[in-house]
């Protein structure tokens, strides 16, 4: 395909990566003058409609990502069969490529890409994108140092409804969750563990998991525990290798629940690498211990106890009365000096273990009436509801975190955390999964996070219908995302049956913000603007012969100060140098991406 012009605008100049769905190749951009990288679908899924429709809704979610840390996507576009997105180049390596050349790479420079890294995700998580294929393949490091994830824009976007919740698993054996090999529905913690496992080969040079075959790899995650990362280099923090344990745990409700989460303890660790981020709630209380009996206790008086007619006897036979009675008063005194002595001791050590019983018991008093310790209850095989109630009853919180089919009944407790019969403090979170039954027959959480395309989704994957839609206002709900559905989330219900749905039309009086002024600035510098001003974006090129103008703002509609709803849209025209004998004719269409330009030689 190389030398081939996509959309009358990308060059395809040579190949310079392959995934399993897709071919990257380095192009030229001819109306802007720049080089671009363009993804290409694979023959053996441009056929397939469904696909081709989920790669551009999904790589149209990615290209709505603004980070400094995630490549950007520029276009999505068709020409004949071959569908294609059109990307950031960047000039650098993969992390694949610097981890094989370094072999280790330092904890240091390990964190801080990490910190990049997680940095993408949790921008990528706020826009409700999942990755899917954390890997250093789709890590770009720059020569500057700076990091890009790549790869957002095939079957990796938006929520836990996405070509890769069918019975194909889609992923790298090496870098995918347990839930990803069990092929059950994935969300945010999936990233989370597939980051983890990027940390744990570059501070050890390999990947925690290999086999033969992809399958006996995908057993091991659900199976084989980890072999901590400080086993394998004893040069990097306890920290750092907590963290990366943490970040592996097989069951979601054991890792970190967010990546912010897990960034706040990177930069903890970046700053002090002696911090410690474990999560064991039950290891500062307080404990009351038995006394330790050793053989040499109880044998003190035994060595001392001496009788007086053994002493006697053993004295010479030639020694005079005297001699006698002096000897033999000397040993008893020696013996009431030791008897005296060792009562003190006893005396001594009765005394510490009764005042640090009593502190103890002092402090377990104070901490029941400061912090009420209680314990976690038995809710596993509980119905959600149950267990709900016997958790908040005792001061706690009470959390659903995932879904999983199981063999319980659907709504049935099937795991929690911290675990049952632990020590914890009031207000302690408790983490569980809920079962979906044999067959996955609850339904799905679609309130606050999702917007109504995605709900609707959602849905019809989970075998039901949409039922009425209405519409209502909400302080704290965005518009277009669902408010509230009924049945509620995580009841049953029969496939087929129909749900209903509130969306938002955001807050009654809207939410407006005053256009900021960009003209004169750089069109970067002009993005960076709008976006802080929870402003979107169009940028629109216009052809120009003053060089001293390319790349820089000319006008911008709304204007100035005028008051639009946060989250609109802003026209921005920029100029594109051109030679003075090139004219450029230019128009936006309904896709921002399609500009015609005449050149009159």
């Amino acid at each position: 395909m190389v030398g081939m012009m996509l959309g009358n605008r990308y060059e395809l100049l040579e190949k310079i990566g392959e995934g399993g769905t897709a071919v990257v190749y380095k192009s030229k951009c001819h109306l802007l003058n720049r080089y671009v990288a363009v993804k290409i679908l694979k023959d053996e899924f441009a056929s397939n409609e469904e696909f081709v429709e989920k790669f551009k809704r999904e790589a149209a979610a990615a290209a709505s990502l603004s980070d400094n840390n995630i490549v950007n996507t520029y276009d999505v576009g068709t020409q004949g069969n071959i569908n294609y997105i059109v990307m950031e180049y960047v000039n650098g390596k993969t992390l694949k490529e610097i981890i094989e050349e370094e072999g280790i790479v330092g904890y240091k420079k390990a964190i801080d890409i990490s910190i990049q890294i997680a940095k993408a995700l949790d921008c990528a998580h706020k826009n409700n994108i999942i990755h899917r294929d954390i890997k250093p393949h789709n890590i770009l490091v720059t020569n500057e140092g700076l990091v890009k994830v790549a790869d957002f824009g095939i079957a990796k976007a938006s929520n836990s409804v996405t070509i890769t919740n069918t019975n194909k698993i889609m992923g790298s054996a090496h870098y995918f969750s347990p839930e990803q090999a069990k092929g059950s529905v994935v969300d945010c913690r999936t990233d989370i563990y597939s980051l983890g496992i990027v940390m744990y080969e570059m501070v050890t040079g390999k990947v925690p998991f290999d086999a033969e075959s992809p399958v006996s790899v995908a057993l091991m995650h659900i199976q084989e525990p980890i072999v901590p990362p400080k086993n394998l280099n004893g040069n990097i923090p306890d920290s750092l290798s907590d963290l990366i344990v943490k970040s592996m745990d097989k069951s979601p409700i054991k890792r970190y629940q967010s990546v912010k989460e897990m960034l706040k303890d990177l930069e903890k660790i970046k700053a002090n690498n002696s911090v410690d981020v474990s999560n064991d709630m039950t290891s500062d209380y307080t404990r009351v211990m038995d006394v330790v009996k050793t053989k040499n206790n109880l044998e003190v008086f035994d060595e001392d106890e001496i009788d007086e007619d053994q002493d006697s006897d053993k004295l010479n036979d030639d020694d005079n009365s005297v001699n006698k009675s002096r000897k033999l008063k000397n040993r008893k005194l020696n013996k009431k000096k030791n008897i005296i002595i060792i009562s003190a001791v006893i005396v001594v050590i009765i005394a510490t273990l009764a005042i640090g019983f009593a502190y103890g018991v002092s402090n377990s008093d104070k901490s029941s009436v400061s912090t009420n310790k209680v314990t976690i209850p038995s809710i596993v095989g509980k119905k959600q509801q149950d267990a709900q109630n016997a958790v908040e009853s005792l001061g706690l919180k009470f959390l659903v975190v995932g879904h999983e089919a199981s063999d319980k009944p659907a709504g049935t407790v099937t795991a929690c955390y911290p675990d049952e019969g632990k020590s914890v403090a009031a207000n302690t979170q408790v983490r569980v999964t809920v079962s979906t039954g044999a067959t996955g027959t609850t339904i799905p959480d679609i309130e606050n996070d999702y917007d109504l395309a995605t709900a609707k989704d959602m849905i019809v994957s989970a075998g039901y219908k949409v039922g009425k839609v209405d519409y209502d206002y909400s302080d704290d709900v965005p518009a277009g995302n669902i408010i509230s559905q009924d049945p509620q989330p995580g009841s049953s219900a029969a496939k087929g049956d129909k749900i209903n749905l509130v969306v938002s039309n955001g807050p009654k009086d809207g939410n407006k913000v005053s256009v900021p002024s960009v003209k004169g600035k750089d069109i970067d510098t002009a993005a960076g603007i709008i976006n802080s001003a929870n402003l979107k974006i169009n940028k629109i090129p216009k052809i120009i012969t003053d060089k001293s103008q390319d790349g820089i703002v000319i006008s911008q509609n709304p204007g100035t100060s005028t008051k639009v709803k946060e989250g609109s849209t802003i026209d921005v025209v920029y100029g594109v140098y051109q030679p003075e004998q090139s004219v450029g004719y230019n128009y936006n269409s309904s896709d921002n991406n399609i500009f015609a330009l005449a050149l009159i030689k």
